[in-house]
Order: structure tokens, then sequence, then C-alpha cells
């Protein structure tokens, strides 16, 4: 460009001189040679490589949820489908079982969960031939659905829509010591055949206080061979069990894609996302655990979990759910009795119910000794292949058979006005021996108990979410609330006292408050004695009645403090609008309780038995009798 520019200023001048060209030769020859040089330049070059940004490519599409279960079926050759609604795992493994058994009958089954499917596609089920929805359906709480069946169950409630040619059956579980014994199950049969479901095998009741498993079993044994007439099918006299998955070890993989007790999605304890819930729980750091009772033969503790930057709320009488893990002793031990390598990385692949004719499951081959052998020995699986050389299952037949460890659910005791941050758990340490002389250990509360609040940069992480409850303080804080919580079951009170402690603060008009627990001994058992009776001293507690048990030769409980006080009581009740809080064991203490109130408002209502017994049920539909109980 140099040389150019200097051949133009040149050129005036040279015009003046002669009548030249207008360009020289070598002008020519340059200009030349630069055109060559661009034109080589563009037919030579690479094609320059896309830019992803400004390119629109064709993008995978984001993984994505089957939520028709009708067209999963009918890709997979299924006829029936088996929902499961199911808290602590029972209903899900039996949900398992029955949809394994359609083999055997020359039929398919899925168990499938209600909350990951569109359940208003329910109407579609009489688009595939011979087709059959059983449902597995166990009451949590005070007659509630599980919490994943909760959006059925609302479902059901709001359903207009005909379910004409829809086929189904249920199978219900539940605890007789409950109020509301299978109340869910009752609900999802009685609310189908409204809806124009054709019910073909009657309703199943399992009772988990009697043999749950023995109910189970025997309305299966007539629910199949009922199928087999209805559809017009055989069984297939194949007496193995149905295998689902088979077992791949992996000794080259990339340890990032290895799920190692994820609930959900993979790497969800590493990275932390809300919300929290069921199937991705917030790692809670432990930062109190400590012992409650001074003394005795028992160990009952108090933890604090830390919900900083959880943006999780709970309210007083909520449920703090947590997933203990399994003793490591225990899981060595199993390991070394089958001969394996816990270290190997593996997989479990869906077989879509291949058969695998030398493996018999282990609730099968002992049927006959299931109620002694198992139950009444309380022999885990452990135990079981100890005392049974010859049983060597495959690791995967094993893992197969399984069922995934569930979360234990304690009441919270605390209140989030005076504890935002932090949830307060309060659990007694199960540990008991055996008739075969084994210790047995409670898999939740000796975990939670090794859990060392943490210092010197040490967490203990416990991972868990919150499952509201219904179990409310009342609306009014004027009206009187009664609490009867003997042992573990003050856990809400705790709550409730802080709550209403805290409200007194505010100003606000708070109502009588009266607590009346019990324990075995008031110098060992007497569980948060200090805080108890610092709230009594200021007014929070308007009445603390403690029966200790055993320190007297006549045990006294807390059925008997509400006797010796049933003036007051009826008039709290009747006259002044109270709402009764009961927490703890259903099976005696929850039922003593509610005799000695039938009993108080019979002699001081002048009424009958079952003139009391309405009266209750009023109050609780009311919600002024509530329960927060378990067996």
């Amino acid at each position: 460009m140099a040389s150019l520019e200097a051949e133009h200023s040149t050129l005036p001048e040279a015009m003046e001189e002669e009548d030249d060209p207008l360009f020289s030769n070598l002008d020519l020859f340059l200009f030349t040679l630069i055109i060559g040089l661009i034109v080589y330049w563009f037919m030579s070059r690479k094609k320059a490589e896309p830019i992803p940004e400004f390119k629109k490519l064709d993008q995978p599409m984001p993984m994505t949820r089957e939520t028709s279960f009708i067209e999963k079926m009918k890709k997979t050759g299924r006829n029936i489908v088996v929902f499961y609604g199911s808290q602590t795992g029972t209903a899900e493994e039996f949900a398992n079982r029955l949809s394994k058994d359609a083999q055997r009958y020359g039929m398919k089954g899925m168990a499938a969960d209600p909350e990951e499917y569109d359940m208003c596609e329910l109407s579609r089920l009489s688009e595939i031939d011979n087709s059959l929805a059983i449902f597995c359906m166990a009451t949590y709480g005070e007659g509630d659905p599980t919490d994943n069946a909760q959006d059925f169950y609302d479902w059901l409630q709001e359903h207009d829509g005909e379910l004409d040619g829809v086929n189904y059956t249920v199978f219900a579980l539940g605890n007789k010591t409950y109020e509301h014994y299978n109340a869910m199950g009752v609900y999802v049969d009685k609310r189908l055949e409204e809806l124009g479901a054709k019910r073909v095998f009657d309703l199943g009741m399992g009772d988990d206080d009697g043999n749950l498993e023995e109910d189970f079993v025997t309305w299966r044994e007539q629910f199949w061979p009922a199928m087999c007439e209805h559809f017009g099918v055989e069984a297939s006299g194949e007496d193995s069990s149905i295998r689902q998955y088979e077992l791949k070890e992996h000794n080259d993989i990339n340890m990032n894609k290895v799920y190692t007790g994820e609930l959900g999605r993979l790497k969800s304890f590493d990275i932390q996302k809300p919300p929290f819930d069921s199937k991705n729980p917030f790692l809670a750091p432990v930062t109190v655990n400590r012992k409650l009772n001074k003394a005795g033969d028992r160990y009952l503790m108090h933890l604090e979990l830390d919900i900083t930057g959880s943006k999780m709320r709970y309210d007083s009488g909520d449920h703090v759910a947590v997933y203990p893990t399994n003793d490591t002793t225990i899981v060595t031990k199993l390991g070394q009795v089958l001969g394996v390598d816990l270290d190997t990385v593996i997989s479990l692949n869906n077989l879509d119910g291949t058969c695998s004719p030398h493996c018999t499951a282990l609730f099968e081959s002992a049927e006959a000794l299931y109620q002694s052998f198992v139950l009444e020995d309380h022999r885990n699986i452990l135990a079981i292949l100890e005392d049974i050389p010859s049983l060597r299952p495959p690791i995967d037949h094993l893992c197969e058979l399984l069922p995934r460890l569930q979360a234990r659910y304690y009441s919270i005791a605390s209140s989030s006005k005076v504890h935002p941050n932090s949830i307060h758990v309060c659990a007694v340490l199960v540990e008991y021996t055996t008739r075969t002389g084994r210790l047995t250990k409670g898999v939740a509360t000796n975990w939670l108990k090794n859990k060392v609040a943490g210092d010197n940069g040490h967490k203990s992480i416990v991972p868990m979410y919150i499952r509201k409850s219904q179990f409310r303080l009342p609306f009014k804080a004027s009206n009187p609330v009664i609490m009867i919580g003997p042992g573990t079951g003050i856990a809400p009170f705790i709550g409730f006292v802080q709550e209403r402690g805290w409200l007194k603060e505010q100003g606000k008009e708070v109502g009588e408050t009266v607590l009346y627990f019990g324990c075995r001994h008031k110098n060992e058992d007497y569980l948060y004695q200090e805080e108890l009776e610092e709230a009594e001293k200021k007014g929070v507690i308007t009445q603390l009645n403690v029966a200790f048990s055993r320190d007297q030769e006549q045990k006294v409980y807390v059925q008997h403090l509400l006797r010796a006080n049933k003036e007051d009581l009826w008039r709290q009740i009747h006259k002044d609008n109270a709402h009764i809080y009961i927490c703890g064991d259903a099976r005696n203490m929850a039922r003593d309780v509610q005799t000695a109130f039938y009993e108080i408002i019979e002699e001081l209502g002048g009424v009958t038995r079952a003139q009391a017994t309405d009266y209750i049920k009023k109050l609780m539909t009311k919600g002024r009798y509530s329960q927060d109980v378990w067996s």
C-alpha cells in the first residue's frame, strides 16, 4: 500500500509532462497480483467453524418424566397397573409383588406411584383389553392419604367424570388402633364405584396391629383365582418368582455418575437446590445432641437440626422426616455372609419381567414359618441368612427383594416463632434382645444417637424434610388448650408451649394452657423438666399435671389425672371451647385417655355412653379433638 500511495502522489505531475496511459505496466502488474491474491484467498480458505451461539442447533430435549401411564402400558404391552399410596414403603412393596404376580397368569403388570402420573387418564384404562387397576392404599395420621397419594385423593374428591369400563380392586393398609382405620382405602374403593368403575374383587383390609403380611397374602391368594375366572385365563403353573432386575458390575466408570444414597437427582447431596421434599431432602447439620433422661435403662435424646438457608418453613405440630443410613456393621456382615465385595459399583437393570427359574422369594419359601421364625423371633435379613446356611441368594436377588430404606417421622419439638432456623427432635433409642439372643437396634434412633454436634469444622448431617400436619394450635389464641402427651409424646407440646409463650410476649390474649405429662420416675425420665417448670412459673402453662407411673406402689397414668381433674376439664371443654390434643401410644394410652373423656362426659354431662361417644366425634369433626399417635 505504501508503494501505491507514492505512485498516486506523482501522477498529476507525470500527466503534465506527457500524454501517458492512465496506468503504467507496473500499476497493472501490482493490481493484477493483488486481485489474484484476494481471489486465491477467498477460494482456498477453510470454511469458518459454525459458532454455536449464532447457529440454530437441534438441542436435545430435556429429560421429561412420562406422565401418561396409559401410553406406557400400551408401549410395554401391560394390562394391569398397581397404584400405591405408601408412607413407610409397605404398600409400595405389596404393589411390586402384585405387579410381578401378573406374569404367572399370562398378563403383564406395572407398579405406579400416583404422584408421578396424570390420574385424569384413569378413564382411558378401558382402551386396553382385559385391563385392571389395583390400588394398594395406606392410611396415614387422622385418616389422611399418604404424601404421594394426596394429589390423587384431591382429584377423586373434585372429579365428576365417568369411569365406565374401568375394572378395579383395592387393598387397604391400616391399623385398628387408630380412629380412622383404613380410611383411605375405604374411600378410594367407595369413590371409584361412585364414579362408575367396576369393582371386580372385594376390598382387602390389612391390619398392622395384627399381621399385615398375613392379611395381604390371604387376600392375594383369593384375588388371583378370581381374576383368572374374570378374564378367562389360567395360571402358568410356574412357581418361581418373577425376576425384575439383573445385576451389572462396572469396573471402569466415572464416580461422578454413581449414586451414593441420593433419593432422586444425582449429586443432589453435593449441590443442594430447593424446594426440599421427600425426593429431595435437605442436609441439615446437627447443632445439638444431648441425653434427656437423668438415669434409667433407657436412652432419650434431644437433637436440633439447623435449617438455615433451606427456605423451609414449619408450624408447631408438623413432623420432620429423616432418612437414616443402615448400620455399617450389619451391612459389612451381610457382604461377608454372601461373599460379595461391597466396594463394587453395580447397577440393577430392569428385565421387564424376565423369569428366573432357580430363585424363590424369601417370603414364599419360608411362608409356613414366617410368623414364628421371622416376626416373633424378630429376625432381620442378616439373622435369617446366618441361621439358614444353605440360603445364599445372589446379591442382585437380595437387592430386588429388600425394600428401600424409608424416612422416619418425628413430631417437631419446637416452635418456628422461637426457633425459625432450627428443628428440634425428641426420640427414644430402640434397642432390645430377641428370643434368639441377638441385640436388635432401631435403625433411625441408633443412627441419630451417633450424630455428634459439629465442632472443629466437622458437621454431622441429617437428610430431612418437613411433613405438614393437621395437628395445629387453635386459630384463636384465647381458646384453652388441653395437651396430653406422656413419654416422647411431649414433643409437639414443647413447641405448643413455646408458641403460647411467644404469643404472651407479643401482648396477645392467651387462654388456659393445660399439660398432662407422664413418665416412669421423676428423677429419671421427666423430660424437659426445667423448661416445663419455668413455663409454669411464667404463667405460660396454667396447669402442669405430671403422672410418675412407678414412683409409688400403685401405678398412676395420665388418664388417672384426667379423672381427678374432671370438673376443670368439663368446664374447659363444654363451656370454654377448649381444644384437646393427644400425642403418643395409640394402642393403649390414646384409647385409655379417650375412655376417660367418655366417663367424664357421661358423669358431668348426664348422658349415656353412646351420647358421650357422639360428643367426642363432634369435637373431632370441629377440629377440637386431635391425635398424633403411633403404635
